[in-house]
């Protein structure tokens, strides 16, 4: 709303000056229109419907430019790269959004905004298969998206690798053809590292061969025809959301904590989930409240593997790996009996939300009180002390968590409240949760009968 007032004003100024009047760029008949025109594709890294609504890394980010211009947001997802990018070229779209990487071939036709992410594309294949080392290796066709970033680099390759043989599809997008890898369905295919990121939760037996291209930008396209009104609209708002730190948390809310992969740990939490977690699940249904019960059994995954007698050297013991002063508060008589364990654990984590400044919002509320249940809410409170000593935002995660380990550094700790702490530990036990939780909701999604 800020820019908008601003170009308004610097229009009046125009206008009443004796210059004639300015000729309308497209920033200036986009915000009379009063209507951004984003086109992208589904996709968990790019727009999706979520129970609460649009969802979507792109989608967030062309919410945040459309409400820094001060108008409507109409997103156009799309099913072809192709036809995507036709329309923008024909003026029906204002922006391309895709979340795909930039080639030259494309630099060559249109013009884009700042690039905000990079990206590698990696030759992936179905781990316990014959690994490729190199484009020379590969002997059966490769597949990918017609259209998309993958095609134009197999074919700027071409001439390098005469062998080298490629089918495009337009039925199955990026996240399909990587589960078809998983599945034995296809030798290979190529991958962003951000999309691969997210399916290896989902199918860790999902594995790298090689890398084909490093380091290719990921930014917006717009009309290459334009005048650069636009794009000096998308260089400003980039540059104010990485200034102010709304980048940083919206790349931390869908990549942050999915970039490390444990090949073992992943496929071992899938085994779980099918053979032990239907065992407690009604027990996490009833006493998670309001808040979703896969969250908790994410918790429970983490504390005890779902093993009701497991123990740890601390002493902690249980489901939800409670202490005997926390199991005598939240009035749980055993805690080897795994629906108290359940119970308590659940209303200590309630409590520790409770506890949260109400400023803070969803997500980061949640991730502060996961953390404070495995270090405790006074060592929480020194990392947030330390974050706003360090000129971060002690109600950002993303800028909390990279705190946390330096209190197990006596020259942070020893200028804190409550001392030393084992805060790397609470910030991989709160990561390691949020990978959990979102493979338990993919599961529980993809199941004809919910987990």
């Amino acid at each position: 709303m800020y820019f908008r007032r601003s170009l308004t004003l610097f229009l009046c100024l125009l206008l009443l000056s004796c210059s004639p009047a300015p000729v309308p760029n497209a920033l200036s008949q986009l915000i009379d229109r009063q209507v951004l025109r984003v086109g992208t594709l589904y996709g968990r890294t790019t727009y999706y419907h979520g129970p609460d609504g649009p969802k979507g890394f792109e989608y967030e980010l062309a919410k945040g430019f459309a409400d820094y211009l001060g108008v409507e947001l109409q997103v156009y997802p799309f099913y072809s790269y192709d036809t995507m990018l036709t329309q923008l070229q024909d003026g029906t779209l204002d922006i391309v959004a895709s979340g795909d990487a930039v080639t030259s071939s494309l630099e060559d036709n249109f013009a884009f905004g700042p690039a905000y992410q990079q990206v590698s594309q990696k030759l992936v294949f179905r781990q316990g298969n014959e690994r490729p080392r190199g484009l020379e290796d590969i002997v059966d066709p490769l597949l990918v998206v017609e259209g998309s970033s993958h095609a134009r680099l197999l074919s700027s390759a071409a001439d390098a690798h005469p062998q080298l043989s490629w089918q495009e599809t337009a039925d199955r997008d990026a996240e399909e053809l990587l589960q078809m890898v998983a599945e034995g369905e296809l030798p290979y295919t190529l991958a962003d590292t951000n999309r691969l990121a997210m399916q290896r939760r989902r199918f860790p037996q999902l594995s790298v061969g090689f890398t084909v291209e490093t380091l290719q930008p990921i930014a917006w396209a717009v009309q290459g025809a334009l005048d650069d009104s636009l794009r000096a609209a998308l260089i400003e708002y980039f540059g104010s959301i990485h200034q102010n730190g709304t980048f940083k948390v919206l790349e931390d809310k869908y990549f942050g904590h999915v970039r490390q992969f444990d090949y073992v740990d992943t496929r071992a939490f899938i085994e779980a989930a099918k053979a032990k977690l239907p065992e407690y699940k009604s027990w996490f249904q009833e006493y998670a409240g309001e808040h979703d019960w896969r969250l908790l059994a994410a918790m429970s995954y983490q504390e005890s593997h779902w093993k009701p007698e497991a123990v740890s050297p601390t002493g902690v013991r249980g489901l939800m790996m409670l202490t005997l002063d926390t199991a005598k508060d939240m009035d749980v008589m055993s805690r080897v009996d795994a629906e108290a364990s359940i119970r308590g654990g659940a209303r200590y984590f309630a409590s520790l939300l409770s506890r949260i400044p109400a400023r803070i919002p969803n997500p980061d509320k949640t991730w502060m009180a996961l953390a404070a249940y495995n270090i405790g809410m006074g060592h929480l409170e020194d990392a947030r002390v330390l974050t706003e000593r360090q000129g971060g935002d002690p109600d950002l995660w993303v800028d909390v968590k990279q705190r946390l380990p330096l209190l197990r550094q006596k020259k942070y700790y020893r200028t804190t409240k409550y001392g030393y702490a084992r805060g790397d530990e609470a910030l991989q036990y709160v990561e390691n949760i949020r990978r959990y939780y979102d493979t338990l909701v993919w599961l529980d999604e993809r199941q004809p009968t919910p987990l």
